[in-house]
């Protein structure tokens, strides 16, 4: 593991234990624009906490993202990722029952396949730590900042935009785009989405710079 991802790790973990010393089971959002590393600080941070006996899931807020044929009939195919192209009721709806201590089967997505897979993840009632990661957990645009008060940890990842780009450029020739194709889809949406979240975060119990990532 990197050294900047180690200390993030430790920092989260430190305040989780703290935190399950009041409650049976605790929410944490890692938030962030897409290509920030969100997903490799969750699973991590899931690895260490499994490692020393406290169980703990990891649910993507991309499982909610909207099937292609949908995005085609409203004509947002080319914003997918966008917040408008996310089932957030449907999301909200599930941190609900997780914060309420329920077990909850959810989707996730396949990025190779380009499509969202329902019930594919099971969060049993026992678990103690859910980690939680999506662009918009901490947003400030309704409905999305409803989620807000929700987080028992909460953390931001920054991002370099001009990194960022190069970082997600790099996912998607490993996609199979071409590298005009891979330039045009993050300069023309997925730089437009990380700018807005940047734009409209709310602000998060850790601001985490993912250098090493």
């Amino acid at each position: 593991m990197a050294r900047d991802i180690t200390a993030h790790v430790n920092a989260l973990a430190e305040r989780i234990y703290a935190g399950l010393d009041h409650q049976p089971r605790l929410l944490v959002a890692i938030a962030g624009p897409p290509g920030s590393g969100k997903q490799t600080l969750a699973g991590e941070l899931a690895r260490r906490l499994q490692d020393q006996r406290t169980s703990a899931a990891v649910v993507a807020q991309d499982g909610f993202l909207l099937d292609n044929a949908v995005l085609d009939t409203v004509g947002l195919r080319t914003r997918k990722g966008a917040p408008e192209t996310v089932d957030a009721a449907g999301y909200l709806h599930l941190i609900g029952r997780l914060r309420d201590g329920d077990g909850v089967v959810a989707p996730i997505y396949d990025r190779a396949r380009d499509l969202a897979i329902a019930g594919a993840l099971i969060v049993p009632a026992t678990t103690r730590v859910v980690i939680c990661t999506g662009s918009y957990l901490l947003f400030d645009e309704q409905p999305w900042s409803s989620l807000a008060p929700l987080w028992d940890v909460s953390a931001q990842m920054d991002a370099d935009l001009a990194d960022l780009r190069a970082r997600l450029i790099q996912r998607s020739l490993d996609l199979g785009l071409s590298r005009a194709a891979a330039a045009r889809r993050v300069d023309t949406n997925d730089l437009p989405n990380a700018r807005r979240v940047l734009n409209r975060a709310i602000p998060a119990d850790f601001q985490l710079i993912p250098k090493a990532l």
